[in-house]
């Protein structure tokens, strides 16, 4: 049985490739605001900007939260990414005193695109899937890197100056003011938070992870203190290759992530499951950022309803689907959570119910679900309810 990580390395390594912006060694253009930060070799990590050799609001192209409400598809979304061409250069995560960073940092605290000046130490070439982070373009070391000064977002700018304030704590209160994921995840990247000298860069890939989990926890210290809902619920969203089922149950918060991937790179048919119990988890989830970002989006859902719930949501990744980083996932989730749910008596009628949704059958979810098959055996019904409905 391949696992997750295996089976994403080869679906990553047989991503066709998609067409980058042409360009020389330099590029005159404007950065989102965007940046990079990779975790190899950490601490020395290779950072940089990430330029659009076009003028004026590029935005969205690095606003993963305006892509599915904006019903952007899937070839605009990497038409975006490819056009992004990462620059980049080795630098101590500790070394925030360094010229090179508090350029980066101004990028990420600006509350608009940057007119950016780039030299390159060679002709920028490749490109990068990832289900962990957005893809982007060509990418290559920097000579010279040049970026205009810009008016910095005042939520962010306060908590780059609160020197007394734990990253954590700004995190969520960046959160809590409405600021969006990517912009704190990219403030938290590039050491803009955090008490003193414990301030450093984080890479981009764990940052993401960083910030899902804590916002996340500290939702779920509020959701549990609310009243448990009194029914069943089934919210639903497609968008980008993807179905996803959010199943809400009138218990105590206890969370389980499953997601197929049918047809994607052949005949595959992959069921992949991770959970935990009221109790948090204490390992980091062999599914990967996507466990934390769909935890996150949900509670962040019950906590803006007063409710309590546990949760069991079911995705399938189909023909079509490419890598694009956890994002795919929170924001999917997120809006299936602003979809009136379906309700139900029971978790009978609703895995009958989702027979009609999903092309895989729904006893490959039960079998690889510890959580929902304890939910079905709560409910006095067997496996073999299930193992003839189709998808």
């Amino acid at each position: 049985m391949i696992g997750k990580g295996a089976y994403l390395r080869q679906l990553t390594a047989s991503t066709i490739p998609m067409k980058s912006v042409a360009m020389g060694k330099e590029i005159e253009g404007s950065t989102p605001p965007s940046v990079f930060i990779g975790s190899w070799n950490f601490p020395d990590v290779f950072a940089g900007p990430m330029v659009v050799p076009e003028h004026g609001d590029t935005m969205v192209m690095d606003m993963p939260e305006a892509w599915i409400p904006g019903n952007h598809t899937q070839e605009e979304i990497i038409g975006y990414r490819m056009n992004l061409i990462r620059g980049k250069q080795q630098v101590n995560a500790a070394d925030l005193d360094n010229r090179y960073i508090g350029k980066l940092q101004e990028i990420s605290l600006s509350q608009a695109s940057l007119e950016s000046e780039v030299s390159f130490t060679a002709t920028p070439q490749g490109q990068s899937f990832s289900e962990e982070h957005t893809p982007f373009g060509p990418s290559a070391g920097i000579e010279r890197f040049d970026v205009e000064p810009g008016r910095w977002n005042p939520k962010l700018e306060r908590t780059f100056y609160d020197t007394e304030l734990r990253a954590a704590d700004a995190v969520v209160d960046l959160h809590k003011n409405g600021v969006p994921f990517s912009s704190i995840q990219k403030a938290f990247s590039v050491g803009i938070m955090g008490q003193g000298r414990a301030r450093h860069l984080v890479p981009t890939r764990w940052s993401i992870t960083a910030c899902d989990t804590i916002i996340g926890d500290r939702l779920l210290s509020g959701v549990k203190k609310n009243p448990v809902i009194d029914t069943w619920k089934v919210h639903e969203f497609s968008s980008l290759n993807n179905h996803y089922a959010v199943i809400l149950m009138p218990t105590a918060w206890q969370y389980e992530w499953s997601e197929a991937f049918l047809h994607v790179l052949g005949n595959e048919e992959l069921v992949f499951s991770d959970h935990e119990s009221t109790k948090k988890k204490t390992t980091y989830s062999p599914l990967g950022g996507c466990y934390y970002s769909c935890k996150m989006a949900v509670l962040e859902a019950l906590a803006r309803e007063g409710k309590q719930a546990g949760a069991i949501i079911l995705r399938e990744a189909r023909k079509g689907y490419v890598p694009m980083g956890v994002f795919n996932v929170r924001e999917n989730v997120r809006s299936a959570m602003q979809q009136a749910p379906t309700e139900f008596e029971g978790i009978r009628p609703a895995l009958r119910y989702l027979t009609d949704k999903f092309m895989l059958p729904v006893s490959r979810f039960i079998e690889e679900g510890p959580l929902l098959q304890s939910a079905i055996r709560e409910r006095q019904c067997r496996l073999g309810d299930f193992l003839s409905l189709g998808g």
